[in-house]
């Protein structure tokens, strides 16, 4: 007798059924069953399921990423408060409520003094302490406005601090404004993006604001719907922007704000279209958008020529009843403030003699780091301006590393020595997948299981559907490396692409042939080489042979690792020095892309070893094969020239440790050290492909508690449903182990477990699945309405609108309408995707979809009116006795004659055997059945949007395995 364990995992819930069954004398029993709820909300699963990967700390969490950062501001200004104290800049009513012996520039008791008012002696009130600037700057606006102080107007006191932004440019401010200032500008920083997240670093687009004013407006003679006219809204500067409105628009004259997008060339000049018009789109926001906001106020201060505090300063100069926060100045790059701090500082250093002094210096940098020696020596160098500006005001903190969630190759492993003096193992983290290495050992793994077929090949005068024809194009080592360099190059490759590589000549044939991969996929080719060669070539002088697989190796580390703007000037620079590279080879590079940080499955120490055996012609050496690699081959070769490299005998070869299909695919090996497929090198190379290394036996219960808490601890995985999930099965499991087995080893015989289609499927997949659901129900919806609306019309037979026969009868129907390859109109595709229409939308969908529909066997047009008449039926394009497939895209609508005659045959096979028949419908009229190249154009024209029905339509012989989804 067996005892299997039957576990069901879904997302909130574990089934389980423990059963002794004995196969031999088909006799069994349940011992148990029952099933454990996982606790979580219905938004949580909710959220799951639409993609979006939920943690239900989310909300503590986002608490917490506020407090630090309030943590870190006062981290600096602390930081800051140290530096000012000991350069004596700071006021001495400040200076006092400021602890500098224990808490390290914090104030006192937790209180907030005020730099700018120290308490008055004589009435209580605080007094301003920056008077004597402040009637400065009134001076300046009684010149201005000399009418400004009647009526009891006030000027704030909080202006003098732009006031003092601009003199501090030119002029000496006092030791304590500056000590403000400082303070002011650690609180407001501006915006910092890491380098290649902002979307001006968008390749080959340039993005822009824009005011302008608008010249004329035309009406296009374009239409949109019913109620929209296309206008052509001409711009002062000769530009077109096209926008729809219900309404005429009176724009002549006014100023217009956009968001400007401009399609660039590589060489950096505009694209233009097949109209041979410049490719240029258009934003023009709302008032509120951030996006607009930031780069208005960008734009405005780049054309003013000024400082940020220039710019403030003088708009309110201009302008008194000017709002500044949320108003003239919002979120701006971090840039412009750093940009005005360092002239500020530069010249306040003529100054002040204190920020000469190295002596102070050296007190700052010892207070600051006082246990951070390596730091400190790097800072002496340097000087305040340094000091307050990239250590203390705009200190970035580096992202922490995340190298943990990095999987771990399940070949290689480091050794190293404990402190203990033991030694101990870890696995090495896998490599990304930018990496120059892993790139090539991609594009490798790719050719060595490329094929290319023939669709209908006639052979000794019989039809194949399908005949390998790879070794007709690619018939040396010299073709395969070609085709590598040419791929090589590119980004990516699809189908159509790669048919039309030079070498095959196939330009006019093109739809007699495909590969073995997914035909509409688009596939990564060597996408870093891509990019680094898309900027080379802006860079004269510079060839790419250059770039030796090193030397692209070497670019690659700063391009992926360095995350600063500023950093990565430097980094380019300091490669191009070395490697010969002018400045237009920096200008070049300083926006490259962010690469992305995903991980392939094995480590760059697994992949050195296995890509000697996947190279082949000139990228292959032998001398870089490992000499164990070559001793395991040998063996394998051994063992097939015993048998003569019979592929008949194989299972006359006795050694169970070389799987026997391994020793099948090195069968046709003319060189078995040089074009391996991955999984072959990994044999050579390992011994093992798929198979774990290391498998990890429990013994008892009180084991997987034991590895639930060392090992598979709270976040080990990056989702915490399924993370819960698995451990609330491990814990099933061991519950049901003490329970029925008492602890005892080896209790369970087999385990079974089948997974639930949210938890098997990537947030991608799953968020595709909830788009796809949200509109199979407004689907629904729209054909019940649709279904009512018809059975008032009397010239409509038969309806029932409850029928769900019928429903599923008009959802084929307004299937084969909607993806026939037609024009739909606009206001169309509105009701089509609309769940509830009203009573005229539905009414003219109704006239719309009438005539539309042709059955697919004989192109006879199927009137709605007779749609739901015995006259027509629900066909199954496979039949359901020989391939059980019950779905929507198995399922056509043809006439019921038909329906009879096609009996048990596929559809193709039908087509095929009674091209040009004639059948008889009822009432005494006939239908002609297509030819076959007629049924072929047809199917290919009328379901080119639906791929999936297309493909079954011309299937020729019935799929041997299960369909998808009775595998899930």
């Amino acid at each position: 007798m067996k005892k299997i364990l039957g576990l069901d995992l879904g997302t909130n819930s574990i089934g389980w059924a423990l059963i002794d069954q004995n196969f031999a004398e088909r006799q069994g029993e349940i011992l148990g069953l029952g099933s454990r709820i996982i606790p979580m909300d219905q938004g949580t699963l909710g959220e799951f399921e639409r993609g979006n990967s939920v943690s239900q700390t989310k909300e503590r969490t986002g608490f917490r990423s506020v407090r630090r950062l309030r943590e870190r501001h006062l981290l600096r200004r602390a930081r800051l408060h140290s530096a000012l104290n000991i350069l004596g800049f700071l006021p001495e009513h400040y200076a006092r409520q400021i602890d500098f012996k224990i808490h390290f520039g914090q104030f006192i008791n937790d209180s907030e003094p005020n730099l700018v008012y120290k308490p008055s002696l004589q009435n209580g009130k605080p007094e301003f302490i920056f008077n004597h600037s402040f009637n400065e700057m009134l001076t300046e606006f009684k010149n201005q406005y000399p009418d400004l102080m009647e009526n009891n107007k006030k000027v704030p006191y909080d202006w003098t601090i732009y006031y003092l932004r601009k003199k501090a440019l030119t002029q000496r401010i006092e030791k304590h404004e500056l000590a403000w200032l400082l303070l002011n500008f650690n609180q407001k920083r501006g915006y910092f993006q890491l380098r290649g997240e902002d979307e001006e670093d968008t390749v080959n687009k340039l993005v822009e604001f824009h005011a302008l004013q608008v010249v004329d407006v035309k009406d296009s003679g374009d239409r949109k719907g019913k109620e929209e006219v296309w206008y052509n809204v001409i711009l002062e500067n000769g530009w077109i922007y096209r926008r729809t409105s219900k309404v005429p628009l009176d724009w002549v004259g006014k100023t217009k704000e956009f968001v400007v997008t401009t399609d660039l060339n590589e060489d950096g000049s505009t694209k233009i279209d097949r109209e041979g018009k410049e490719k240029r789109s258009f934003r023009a926001p709302l008032p509120n958008d951030w996006t607009l906001v930031k780069k208005k106020t960008e734009f405005e201060i780049d054309q003013s020529k000024k400082t940020v505090g220039c710019y403030i300063y003088d708009t309110l100069l201009m302008n008194p009843s000017q709002k500044i926060r949320g108003k003239l100045v919002r979120t701006i790059e971090r840039k412009f403030y750093k940009t005005e701090l360092k002239l500020i500082l530069e010249k306040q250093m003529e100054f002040h003699p204190e920020l000469q002094d190295r002596q102070i210096y050296s007190q700052c940098i010892q207070e600051l780091y006082k246990s951070n020696e390596s730091h400190r020596n790097s800072l002496e160098g340097k000087n305040f301006v340094h000091l307050f500006m990239n250590d203390i005001i705009f200190f970035q903190r580096p992202l922490k590393s995340k190298k943990s969630l990095i999987a771990d190759c399940r070949y290689e492993v480091r050794i190293y020595k404990k402190k203990d003096g033991s030694i101990g193992s870890e696995p090495v983290k896998c490599i990304a997948k930018s990496h120059p290495l892993y790139q090539e050992f991609r594009l490798w793994q790719f050719l060595q299981n490329l094929k290319i077929y023939r669709r209908n090949a006639e052979v000794d005068g019989k039809i194949i559907p399908e005949l390998d024809v790879t070794s007709g194009f690619l018939k040396s080592e010299d073709d395969w490396v070609a085709l590598f360099d040419w791929l090589n190059d590119k980004k990516e490759i699809k189908q159509d692409t790669f048919l039309k590589y030079p070498p095959f000549k196939l330009k006019k044939d093109l739809g007699n042939y495909r590969w073995n991969y997914v035909e509409d996929k688009i596939y990564p080719a060597n996408e870093t080489r891509a990019l680094i060669l898309s900027r080379l070539n802006k860079c004269n002088n510079v060839s790419k042979e250059c770039f030796t697989r090193e030397v692209e190796e070497r670019l690659w580390h700063i391009l992926y690792s360095v995350e600063d703007a500023v950093e990565i000037k430097q980094a380019l620079k300091t490669f191009a020095s070395k490697n010969g590279l002018g400045e237009e080879f920096i200008e070049s590079f300083m926006n490259f892309p962010r690469l992305k940080k995903d991980y392939g499955a094995y480590s760059a120490k697994a992949i050195k070893k296995l890509i000697p055996l996947m190279r082949r012609g000139k990228y292959w050496n032998e001398m870089e094969v490992n000499e164990g690699v070559r001793k395991r081959i040998n063996d394998i070769t051994e063992r097939l020239s015993s048998i003569g490299y019979d592929r008949t005998r194989i299972s006359e070869i006795t050694d169970d440790d070389i799987p026997k299909q391994v020793l099948k695919s090195f069968v046709d090996c003319k060189n078995p050290l040089q074009a391996l497929n991955t999984y072959q090198a990994c044999y050579a190379v390992y011994g093992r492909h798929s198979e774990e290394g290391e498998i990890v036996r429990w013994k008892n219960p009180a084991e997987v508690d034991h590895y639930l808490k060392t090992v598979f601890r709270q976040h080990s995985l990056r989702n915490p449903i399924v993370e819960q999930v698995i451990a609330e099965t491990l814990r099933v499991v061991r519950d049901i182990w003490s329970h029925f087995g008492n602890g005892r080893e080896n209790f369970f015989d087999e385990i079974h477990v089948e997974l639930g289609r949210e938890m098997k499927n990537p947030a991608d997949k799953r968020k595709q699945m909830t788009e796809q659901i949200s509109a199979n129900e407004n689907t629904n919806l729209r054909i019940k309405a649709l279904l009512s609306e018809m059975s008032l019309d009397p010239d409509i037979e038969n309806v029932r609108p409850y029928s769900p026969a019928q429903q599923e009868i008009l959802k084929i129907y307004e299937d084969g309408v909607l993806k026939s390859g037609l024009e739909l109109p606009e206001d169309i595709i509105k009701i089509s995707r609309n769940a509830q229409p009203s009573s005229s939308e539905l009414n003219r969908y109704k006239l719309w979809l009438e005539q539309k529909y042709r059955s697919p066997y004989t192109g006879e047009v199927i009137p709605l009116g007779k749609l739901f008449t015995p006259a027509y039926e629900i066909e199954h394009i496979i039949p359901q006795s020989r391939y059980f497939d019950d779905s929507f895209n198995n399922k056509v609508i043809c006439e019921a004659e038909v329906n009879k005659d096609k009996d048990n045959a596929t559809a193709y096979e039908y087509i095929k055997e009674n091209r040009g028949k004639k059948i008889e419908l009822s009432g005494g009229k006939f239908t002609t059945l297509f030819s076959v190249e007629d049924y072929e154009t047809f199917v290919k024209e009328q379901y080119s949007k639906n791929t999936g029905k297309m493909k079954k339509l011309l299937m020729d012989d019935i799929p041997e395995a299960y369909i998808q989804r009775q595998l899930n």
